[in-house]
């Protein structure tokens, strides 16, 4: 027995709509101000086509060895940092769609939604939670959102 095959509409050329070029420059931004460098050679966001795509972000306050103690402010503190990146690029936490969370041990998902509810709340983005080894880190979190307002700031 062969599965039945998906029978698509005819599509007349004349009609079908023209793929349009990107008309908004890629925006990338390697360092936020005030906040901790980059571990790596990577931007900590690329605001293209009307989306902010941003790096993992870590607890780290000024470095890597300047983190929070308990895993909760860990938790905490990456989210501020993931705040501060999406600002950078011209949007916010309530703006964002998918979420994609790092963690090392997986009796740490109960404190992490605890305190990812605290931001996220009633927003809830699609979100993408694993466990996996990291560099001395408890956690990282990465994420894509929208672009809040038309013309993003300009960032270094």
């Amino acid at each position: 027995m062969t599965a039945p095959q998906a029978v698509l509409p005819a599509v007349d050329p004349a009609v079908r709509p023209a793929v349009q070029p990107v008309t908004e420059p890629v925006r990338r931004i390697a360092q936020i101000p005030g906040g901790a460098a980059a571990v790596g050679p990577f931007s900590q966001a690329v605001a293209a086509n009307g989306f902010v795509f941003t790096a993992g972000q870590i607890p780290a306050v000024s470095g890597l060895e300047d983190q929070p103690d308990t895993f909760e402010d860990q938790v905490r503190q990456t989210i501020i940092n993931l705040r501060s990146v999406l600002e950078a690029a011209g949007s916010s936490l309530e703006h964002v769609v998918k979420v994609n969370g790092y963690l090392t041990d997986p009796s740490q998902l109960e404190a992490y939604n605890r305190v990812y509810s605290e931001f996220f709340g009633a927003a809830k983005p699609a979100r993408t939670t694993v466990c996996v080894g990291l560099w001395g880190v408890a956690l990282e979190i990465e994420c894509v959102a929208v672009v809040a307002r038309a013309t993003a700031p300009d960032a270094p």
